[in-house]
């Protein structure tokens, strides 16, 4: 009965080469990566009292700009984890104009967070269509009690101040949608309005030149008469 007999083949390099190991040749490079650590400077940052330096796009919390909020509960829709509460009102908007249409809208009471849920995961920023949920870098809210981590929108609102401004855009880019639709809409309103001082300005001659007294002919002759006489004499 045949026994296979164990590889005692020496250990090889990828070109090929042997490579015998010397004892205590792993002990001598740790310690030459802890000498060479040593001699090092500390790069330890001293929280809390040294803020870290931390990335533009960091995600600590989310913040919301509520005058952007149409309660469409699009974001507390697709959160994975079910840590959105929204609660809202109809409200009835009277007409603009007469013979006008009424309009209803839905009004914001709560939105809230439960921290304690949320995976950061960013879903309900992407899929907001108005742009009221932003990430901030804000990450000192730790709290001893788990159901204090659920904030209203009082707190959110309170950390949407501290989002960071966007990037610029490259040279080359294009100006982004909203800031060109603004600029018609402030460039229709100013022609607009030099339209309306121009009609302003010509209806004010008109009513200049309409309070003018007309003088008779005859005065006018008479005038003339005596302005050729004086100048004869």
């Amino acid at each position: 009965m045949s026994h296979s007999s164990p590889d005692h083949r020496t250990p090889t390099t990828p070109s090929g080469r042997s490579r015998l190991s010397i004892p205590g040749s792993g002990l001598a490079k740790g310690l030459a990566v802890t000498l060479r650590t040593m001699t090092k400077r500390t790069v330890t940052e001293q929280y809390p009292d040294a803020q870290p330096e931390l990335p533009p796009r960091s995600r600590g919390v989310i913040g919301l700009f509520e005058e952007n909020c149409t309660v469409c509960m699009l974001c507390a829709r697709e959160c994975p984890d079910w840590c959105i509460y929204i609660d809202s009102h109809k409200e009835t908007v009277p007409a603009a104009a007469p013979g006008g249409r009424e309009r209803s809208r839905n009004v914001l009471d709560r939105f809230a967070i439960d921290f304690s849920l949320c995976m950061y995961c960013g879903i309900c920023i992407e899929v907001c269509p108005f742009d009221a949920l932003f990430w901030s870098p804000e990450f000192e809210y730790a709290e001893t009690d788990i159901r204090d981590l659920t904030h209203e929108r009082d707190k959110l609102r309170e950390w949407m101040w501290t989002v960071p401004a966007p990037p610029a855009l490259d040279p080359g880019a294009e100006d982004p949608k909203e800031l060109v639709a603004a600029r018609k809409a402030a460039d229709k309103l100013a022609v607009q309005q030099e339209a309306a001082r121009t009609a302003e300005t010509h209806a004010d001659e008109q009513a200049r030149a309409a309070e003018q007294p007309t003088r008779p002919m005859g005065d006018s002759r008479q005038q003339a008469e005596q302005s050729e006489e004086e100048g004869r004499e």
